[in-house]
């Protein structure tokens, strides 16, 4: 469905993205993940017709004044534009606020009217930036549903700094920094293959002990992050790929004589595969 091949950009001579190529394939969901200046919307505009971060919208137009408007300008044959409007709205969950001003209505739903222009024409493929961006947890939550209702029957190539919804909802990740791509896999296959693998969260009493340091000396502990101004201390030991040091920590513990309230396991994320490939000193 995409096909980047060898992709260069300059501005004044810089540039913006280097040498890029991947593909997406009919009907997948492709994370397109960056830091800010990464090269991801210089690539997106490229690749064109894209959902912008933020939607232009005519906020004076009704919901179905303003989608009937754009199904016209694309071309949408006259005795299907009533069908497709209703296709939209419904898919979209536009229905009980579809004769409603569009300045009137919250971003959310805002959000639902630029999906909902986006797909009148049927599209094959969505290219979306940021769809998520200045929702609440509960907008958030339903636009990602929608996403992958839609990933059914459309290719999607979705950029976002949300590595959570990255994660519940995309097939594939292509990681890109300083203009050029760090990876391209599945979530599952890039979290195996870094460094660190999550880590181990212990709350404990130490008294005058040095905690952090004393669990430094731990085989496959690489850094240890201290919180806490009161007795107890949280302890978040940042660990080799495949190692589990609980057995360890607790041992220490045991031996000196440290209260614990809270020794667990935290499973590595689609972030830490996100700052060791683009922040390698944070790690």
């Amino acid at each position: 469905m995409i096909k980047v091949e060898n992709l260069t950009k300059r501005y004044a001579g810089q540039p913006a993205i280097n040498d890029l190529s991947f593909e997406v394939s009919q009907g997948e969901i492709m994370g397109f993940l960056g830091p800010n200046g990464a090269g991801k919307t210089t690539t997106m505009r490229i690749l064109a017709g894209y959902m912008p971060e933020n939607v232009p919208l005519y906020s004076d137009m009704r919901v179905t004044e303003y989608l009937n408007y754009r199904a016209a300008l694309k071309g949408v044959q006259h005795r299907r534009i009533a069908e497709r409007m209703g296709d939209v709205e419904e898919l979209c969950g536009l229905k009980e606020v579809k004769k409603k001003l569009i300045g009137n209505l919250s971003k959310g739903y805002r959000q639902r009217v630029g999906l909902a222009d986006a797909l009148l024409a049927e599209p094959d493929l969505l290219i979306l930036d940021e769809p998520t961006i200045g929702l609440d947890p509960n907008q958030i939550r339903q636009v990602r549903e929608l996403i992958k209702n839609l990933g059914r029957q459309h290719t999607i190539l979705l950029s976002t700094h949300i590595l959570p919804e990255v994660e519940m909802t995309c097939s594939r990740v292509i990681i890109i920094h300083k203009g050029r791509i760090e990876a391209c896999d599945t979530p599952d296959n890039l979290l195996g293959k870094i460094r660190q693998a999550g880590g181990v969260v212990l709350e404990a009493k130490v008294g005058n002990d040095n905690g952090a340091e004393e669990l430094k000396k731990i085989p496959g502990v690489r850094d240890v992050v201290t919180e806490g101004a009161d007795d107890w201390k949280r302890f978040s030991l940042w660990v080799e790929s495949g190692t589990d040091v609980r057995e360890e920590v607790f041992r220490l513990a045991a031996d000196r004589h440290w209260a614990v309230r809270e020794l667990t396991q935290r499973r590595a994320t689609l972030e830490d595969v996100f700052v060791e490939l683009t922040h390698p000193d944070l790690v």
